[in-house]
């Protein structure tokens, strides 16, 4: 699924910083399982008549929290201390590609949803293979997990785009682009270090 989504790997430069920063990165991955619940809370209230989508979602938010627990956890025994971030670029910029009308938006938010599962399934696995036990140990175990969503996403917008009859080339043309700018947006150089952002943009230890 990972393969079949991504459209670049994460740069060697990205888990370079990642090694060194891991800690500061615990920060952004505790918003980041946040925001995966909220996302798919989302769903449920904007379309509360696809029974099918909102039993998964609501099964799919129940497992994002209880992962920032198990990551909130980490932190604490650790002593990082929980901060509030801004937005990334990453996250951003996805958002404002998608489309704001029905029926084109529900099948962009879903899109997206599996291109920032996949992209998290992808980084769960090289940082597993390179941290220390603590946090090496709770990747190991997440990236399974974000490979199902990721795939529970990819299905669920493969199913809205059958039902909205925007299958084949324009299912895969929208599929591309967003997959397109989601790539360049996890490969490129950014001013902020965050667990989906680009390289860092700046010097070693800073944003």
């Amino acid at each position: 699924m990972t393969a079949e989504l991504l459209r670049a790997p994460t740069p060697e430069a990205w888990v370079a910083a990642a090694v060194e920063r891991w800690r500061e990165l615990l920060v952004d991955h505790a918003n980041c399982e946040k925001k995966a619940a909220s996302t798919a809370l989302g769903l449920l209230f904007a379309y509360p008549e696809d029974t099918a989508l909102c039993f998964a979602l609501a099964r799919l938010a129940r497992e994002e929290l209880r992962h920032f627990e198990q990551v909130a956890r980490l932190m604490r025994e650790l002593e990082i201390p929980y901060l509030r971030l801004a937005p990334g670029r990453y996250a951003s910029r996805l958002r404002a590609a998608q489309r704001h009308a029905e029926p084109g938006r529900k099948l962009d938010v879903l899109i997206t949803g599996a291109l920032i599962e996949a992209r998290s399934c992808e980084r769960f696995g090289l940082l597993a293979a390179h941290l220390p036990a603590p946090a090496a140990d709770l990747y190991r175990t997440l990236e399974a997990s974000e490979a199902r969503h990721g795939q529970l996403y990819l299905d669920l917008a493969r199913r809205e785009a059958v039902a909205t009859e925007c299958q084949g080339p324009e299912f895969a043309e929208r599929l591309r682009q967003l997959a397109t700018l989601e790539a360049e947006l996890a490969a490129s150089p950014d001013p902020q270090f965050r667990f989906h952002s680009g390289p860092p943009a700046s010097a070693p230890g800073r944003d």
